[in-house]
């Protein structure tokens, strides 16, 4: 398990530089699960366009990629193979306080060993708290790997590590891609210019 991580943790060194400040949690009976800050310069376009438009702040998770994800239907879990993966939350700083979203990351990092989740891109993933304060989103949409981070391979027979986005929904996107799926969601994002890595920002029209 300290090998996995310590790799992990050097992959997202490597893509990241070095984070900024960490922070780590502990939920009875699970292991511990670290949230890492990296900032961010400069290298996001805005909405709609090719320039690049301020700074961010991106989160890290580790410590759910310790163990495999096992289906919660699965009546043995295989403690080598399955797959594994961290979360990653990209936002605007200094319009909310946004480092009070490392428990809320933390809480969903270890619903894996928790709850049994198996965590992919277009699930949802609920908190039941806005992810900081004054935030409008109690939820978030697991993205595609591959686009900040590249898998990381293990030893076999050890499946990759993969770095999953995390999208930040209000309840109202929750609702409505619960019954149009993620694609649809995602197309409206886009359709509208969202911001997504804005912490304050309102819901997408859904009309």
């Amino acid at each position: 398990m300290s090998d996995v991580l310590a790799r992990v943790e050097a992959g997202l060194r490597s893509a990241f530089g070095e984070p900024d400040a960490r922070a780590a949690v502990t939920f009875l009976g699970t292991d511990r699960i670290e949230v890492l800050r990296f900032p961010v310069s400069g290298t996001f376009p805005a909405p709609g366009t090719g320039d690049s438009e301020g700074d961010a702040v991106r989160y890290a998770t580790l410590g759910m990629s310790a163990h495999p994800m096992a289906d919660p239907t699965s009546p043995l879990a295989d403690p080598v193979r399955g797959p594994r993966a961290e979360l990653l939350l990209t936002v605007r700083p200094g319009r909310a306080d946004t480092d009070k979203v490392l428990r809320p990351l933390a809480v969903l990092a270890a619903s894996p060993q928790v709850e049994g989740l198996v965590v992919a891109p277009g699930a949802s993933l609920d908190t039941g708290e806005p992810l900081w304060p004054g935030a409008s989103f109690t939820a978030v949409l697991v993205g595609e790997p591959g686009g900040l981070v590249a898998d990381l391979a293990l030893d076999a027979p050890m499946d990759p590590v993969r770095f999953l986005p995390l999208l930040p929904m209000t309840p109202n996107e929750a609702a409505w891609k619960r019954v149009h799926g993620a694609a649809a969601l995602q197309e409206r994002w886009l359709r509208h210019g969202t911001d997504l890595r804005d912490p304050l920002r309102k819901g997408v029209p859904l009309d």
